[in-house]
């Protein structure tokens, strides 16, 4: 068996038609709490590989006061991912949550019988940090 093809791209991009996606790539949303019109640009969506929530407002709060500062939206939100431990703090949830653990081993049986797969969420991470990028690391650790 081969490895399917593992991509991630942003919900932006979808609906745009800008993602450059394999054409069998099942698109998978990793979104907690996912907008209606999310689902519109995925074909399933994966909540527990969402950042918790914990993480996710803790994050926040730290966005809205970097923009109260004088940040701009990307500086905000790069500068929060630092300040809260964004990278160490998700890499934690995914080794230490049991349904995160049983999704990604789902993802990888999935992707070792050859389905690509494409992770998707909300940032275009051009210019911004992303929690699927870890997502995608972890997943290719493991090819």
């Amino acid at each position: 068996m081969s490895w399917g093809e593992l991509t991630d791209t942003y919900v932006a991009a979808i609906q745009h038609d800008l993602a450059d996606l394999p054409p069998d790539v099942t698109r998978v949303g990793v979104v907690r709490q996912p907008t209606g019109w999310f689902y519109a640009a995925v074909d399933e969506n994966q909540p527990e590989l969402g950042p918790p929530t914990d993480l996710l407002e803790a994050f926040r709060d730290a966005e809205a006061d970097m923009k109260l500062q004088g940040f701009c939206e990307e500086g905000a939100h790069n500068a929060a991912w630092e300040q809260v431990g964004f990278d160490a703090a998700y890499r934690a949830y995914l080794e230490e949550s049991a349904e995160a653990q049983a999704v990604l081993s789902e993802l990888e049986d999935r992707l070792s019988a050859g389905e690509s797969l494409a992770l998707v969420c909300y940032e275009n991470t051009d210019k911004k940090r992303c929690h699927r990028t870890i997502l995608r690391e972890q997943l290719e650790e493991t090819s």
